[in-house]
């Protein structure tokens, strides 16, 4: 995701993670069935799946009592006067999903709420991981395969966004390779994506207090020496007015810490292992303004259904991803991808290739980290080994999510291709605005399908 790093802040004043296990409060993940299908239409349901709240939302308290590890944006300096004490001497507690976070799931659907009020405060935003077990993430293999859910966005403005994308992430959460992790997979660890964040509370088994420096435009957030880095395929990035799906390369398959300068950043955008623009497909940076949004192609007012195709070079799950595709389902009709519409484009694109992504950076004057991580082929590496299924809803304290849906960079002539990718104001998105003018936004992620190409979608 772009400029994720500035990621949902939580207003409690314990909101943080940790390594070991509280018992104050019972960790029960809410239950969210999905569907694997095959060719022929036949679709099974994963009864036993279950959602996991990430661990930077939660409560973290010294082992031995109720005193908070971390309070606002800065550490307790006794409890943690370094990242390997902070790990021994913090427990990470169980979540009231529902009362605290907003999240509630019922049926095949999981509503997430921008805003929650709740008797400790008020919860801003929050990620959480789709469980194959009570332990381990579900592991998404997705080269030559599809992927299909139902979206309601008809509640999130300008500002926000509507995240659900892939990380390659560990399966337990990091628990086995790190001895420290105690809590793993069952209290949401081992976060990780293109970005390389460093406001990561604990990464590989131990704090990231040394160094910390609190935002300052965030009360709840700040930054450590280190981030955490791996590959990243946003299926979706969205709110009303605009979406985009986008992949982001890194170099290596697998979940790795990184250290100040080394980790991208404002200071050093490019010089991680990582692709942190990527290679997006947004409509109306495309040049297809009347697409998506409100009362348009498709009608963001209403629920549907998103589509994405992971095709390989041999047709095969052991090939290599060379495109991904997307289509759409409203009304009971299929609508198929929105065509480029950029001078010096072709305009038989409607996916993401090689091709597409080399034209596109040349034709907006984009640096091409893509190419420069592995490009399709880099991720696809991921993708071959599985990563883990992360839903979400944000706004972005860096960038007030311009770069989705306005003119971003907000200095630059709208007129040049690439910079309109929105209708929203350059004036939107400020967190405090949207906190408050926008405390009743919510998104409804549902009817989650996975398997072969053209078995989880009928018109």
């Amino acid at each position: 995701m772009f400029l994720k790093a500035a990621l949902l802040s939580f207003v409690l004043a314990t909101a943080v993670r940790g390594q070991l296990v509280g018992t104050y409060q019972t960790e029960t993940h809410p239950k969210l069935p999905w569907q694997k299908c095959t060719k022929g239409g036949s679709c099974a349901t994963q009864s036993a799946a279950s959602v996991v709240l990430d661990a930077n939302w939660r409560w973290v308290h010294n082992k031995d009592g109720y005193t908070n590890c971390y309070t606002g944006n800065t550490w307790n300096a006794t409890i943690c006067p370094n990242n390997k004490s902070c790990a021994a001497n913090c427990a990470l507690d169980g979540a009231d999903y529902t009362a605290t976070y907003g999240i509630t799931a019922s049926g095949n659907a999981l509503t997430m709420k921008f805003i929650t009020n709740n008797a400790n405060g008020k919860n801003i935003g929050s990620r959480v991981y789709l469980m194959a077990s009570d332990t381990k993430y579900q592991m998404f293999k997705l080269l030559n395969q599809e992927f299909t859910f139902d979206v309601d966005v008809s509640k999130l403005p300008c500002g926000l966004n509507g995240a659900l994308y892939f990380s390659a992430m560990d399966e337990d959460g990091g628990l086995s390779r790190f001895s420290t992790n105690k809590a793993g997979a069952k209290y949401g660890t081992g976060y990780c994506d293109s970005q390389c964040p460093r406001d990561i509370k604990f990464i590989n088994g131990e704090a990231n207090a040394e160094g910390w420096q609190p935002q300052s435009n965030d009360a709840n957030a700040g930054n450590g020496n280190y981030g955490t880095c791996c590959n990243e395929m946003d299926i979706w990035e969205a709110n009303s007015i605009s979406t985009a799906y986008t992949p982001h390369p890194c170099d290596g398959t697998q979940q790795s810490r990184c250290s100040g300068t080394a980790c991208g950043g404002k200071d050093n955008r490019y010089g991680s292992i990582c692709d942190p623009d990527g290679c997006d497909y947004n409509s109306f940076r495309l040049g297809d303004k009347t697409f998506y949004g409100p009362g348009m192609t498709v009608d963001t007012k209403q629920k549907f259904t998103v589509v994405t195709q992971f095709i390989t070079d041999s047709g095969t799950a052991s090939g290599t991803l060379k495109e991904i595709r997307r289509l759409y389902v409203q009304g009971g009709k299929v609508i198929q991808n929105s065509k480029v519409n950029v001078p010096g484009m072709s305009s038989s694109y409607d996916s993401i290739t090689e091709q597409f992504c080399d034209d596109t950076k040349t034709t907006f004057g984009d640096r091409d980290s893509h190419s420069a991580h592995g490009g399709l082929a880099g991720i696809s590496k991921s993708m071959n080994v599985g990563m883990v299924l992360v839903l979400s809803i944000w706004d972005d304290h860096t960038a007030n999510m311009l770069w989705l849906d306005s003119n971003y960079p907000v200095a630059s002539d709208p007129a040049k291709p690439g910079i309109a990718r929105g209708t929203c104001p350059t004036s939107s998105g400020v967190p405090a605005d949207v906190e408050s003018s926008a405390a009743d936004s919510q998104v409804i992620y549902s009817n989650i399908k996975f398997g072969d190409i053209g078995s989880t979608y009928t018109a």
